[in-house]
């Protein structure tokens, strides 16, 4: 399973995301829709037409500015073999 990531330089909440995304320990395909317009388009079919980015797609689920928790759960249900790496809340707090 590959994690489509679509992204914009300067966007906040992307600076957020993708480290938390690429902690994951899946393949992930970085898209940056400033410099992709295959990608933007991509972009706007899922989002009304706005290219309103973090935009990520796990199989056939489409999820715009999504948490990392929602995308944890999009990998669960398209693979259910999925054992995410633990994330640092989770190594340091031991939960």
């Amino acid at each position: 399973m590959t994690i489509q990531y679509y992204w914009r330089p300067g966007c906040p909440f992307c600076m957020m995301l993708t480290p938390k995304i690429r902690g994951l320990g899946v393949p992930v395909e970085e898209h940056n829709i400033w410099e992709d317009p295959e990608a933007a388009a991509q972009v706007r079919a899922v989002a009304d037409g706005n290219e309103t980015v973090p935009t990520v797609i796990i199989g056939e689920r489409a999820m715009v500015n999504p948490s990392i928790g929602q995308v944890r759960s999009a990998l669960a249900e398209a693979d259910p073999e999925f054992t995410p790496k633990p994330s640092l809340w989770q190594r340091i707090t031991g939960s």
